[in-house]
């Protein structure tokens, strides 16, 4: 019976009666080398963590302009007036929009369960 033929890189062929048995690996070539980050293993706490370091960012720059727009507005909303500053006034919109926002896809999510549930019933 013939031992099996390997091809290695300076175009000779060894068979694996040829090749050292001390159980040392084979050297890998440049181009199967791990790339950077290969094998790292991606949890909930890094994404977490990613999460509050942009949060964190996005917050120093809401920050920024909250101090930057500092001018005084007058608002009337039914029968109450108050007078704030423009930053303030941006970011209280941005709140409502996000609040009402979260309420309507909540709302949906509950109906997709409801109807997931009725399916497997």
């Amino acid at each position: 019976m013939r031992a099996p033929v390997i091809a290695i890189s300076n175009d000779q062929a060894m068979t694996t009666a040829d090749m050292p048995t001390s159980g040392a690996e084979p050297t890998p070539s440049k181009g199967s080398s791990k790339q950077k980050g290969q094998g790292v293993l991606k949890t909930r706490a890094g994404y977490a963590w990613v999460g509050l370091v942009l949060a964190a960012i996005l917050g120093i720059v809401v920050l920024v302009f909250i101090l930057q727009n500092l001018e005084q507005a007058r608002v009337e909303l039914f029968m109450w007036t108050w007078n704030l500053p423009i930053g303030v006034l941006v970011l209280l919109a941005v709140i409502v929009g996000a609040l009402g926002t979260a309420l309507v896809g909540g709302y949906r999510i509950l109906q997709l369960r409801r109807a997931a549930k009725k399916a497997t019933k």
